[in-house]
């Protein structure tokens, strides 16, 4: 199977890894805009650089990304150098891009009626720590038969893959996922400066209560680092602040209400403001100081 990743960020590159180390039977390209990240996979990776998308896209099988935004998205599938260009008929692009639903079922009939090319969006969650250690969760939107044959692949660097629906519905669950999650780091943040307020010793108030109905993957992973004023890793506030505004635009466009992620939406652009775009997300707390 020819096989070409797009995209080596922080969490593409280490995809990648994943998917060139338990899958040695693939023929594995990447593609990345800075040709040093590639240089630096192949370094650690086996795999053949490719010097553009429709390059590392020529002859495959099976073609991932994980960009920027739908602006990228777009122009990494539909433009003049991009997938669709050299992609052959019958073949599937997984897209791991946080994006907008609209993006995803605009390209996924694009790419059919084009070239019968199938489109999966397929948005992760998990942050950096998850990619690196391969225990992502994926949220996918497509057709089930097509699902049924990346499967196996995606679970070189999941922990969890589900078929949410059509396409379109893996991004609609993304941004589920990261409205939960806004909200919860609100409410922890609350709760940390609060206990710190009133001399309370942390560690043993959130020892006590990690495993009763106020605990969350995020008390479990960020409170020690919140209390010691530490935000230099993670999902970055900026990545976010880009997820919030996808979640409130599809909010209008369905009248969905969601004044808490609108508040905490403004909150990360404080953050913005005093210097903390590449701070975890978690650094909501400092407003409260």
């Amino acid at each position: 199977m020819k096989v070409s990743f797009i995209g080596l960020g922080v969490m593409g590159f280490p995809m990648a890894g994943h998917l060139a180390n338990k899958n040695s039977h693939l023929k594995l390209k990447v593609y990345n805009r800075s040709i040093k990240k590639s240089e630096d996979w192949i370094s650690k990776f086996d795999g053949i650089i490719s010097h553009s998308a429709a390059e590392a896209a020529e002859d495959c099988d099976v073609v991932f990304m994980c960009v920027g935004n739908d602006n990228d998205v777009d122009q990494v599938v539909r433009g003049d150098k991009g997938i669709m260009s050299t992609i052959p008929e019958n073949s599937i692009i997984v897209d791991h891009t946080t994006a907008s639903a609209k993006i995803a079922t605009e390209l996924y009939n694009y790419c059919k009626n084009k070239k019968n090319v199938h489109f999966m969006d397929a948005p992760v969650s998990g942050g950096q720590a998850g990619a690196e250690n391969g225990k992502l969760t994926v949220m996918v939107g497509g057709d089930k038969n097509i699902y049924n044959e990346i499967q196996p692949l995606l679970m070189s660097y999941a922990k969890n893959s589900t078929l949410i629906g059509k396409s379109g519905t893996g991004q609609l669950a993304k941004m589920v996922n990261q409205i939960c999650i806004a909200g919860l780091l609100q409410g922890l943040s609350e709760a940390i400066n609060f206990g710190q307020k009133v001399n309370l010793d942390i560690d043993k108030v959130i020892n006590v209560i990690k495993d009763g109905a106020a605990s969350s993957w995020q008390m479990q992973n960020r409170y020690q680092s919140m209390s010691k004023d530490q935000f230099d890793f993670g999902f970055a506030v900026e990545w976010m602040r880009k997820d919030l505004k996808i979640c409130l635009e599809q909010a209008d466009e369905v009248g969905a209400r969601l004044p808490i992620t609108a508040i905490i939406d403004q909150f990360y652009s404080n953050i913005l403001n005093i210097g903390g775009r590449r701070w975890d997300t978690s650094s909501l707390i400092k407003l409260l100081r």
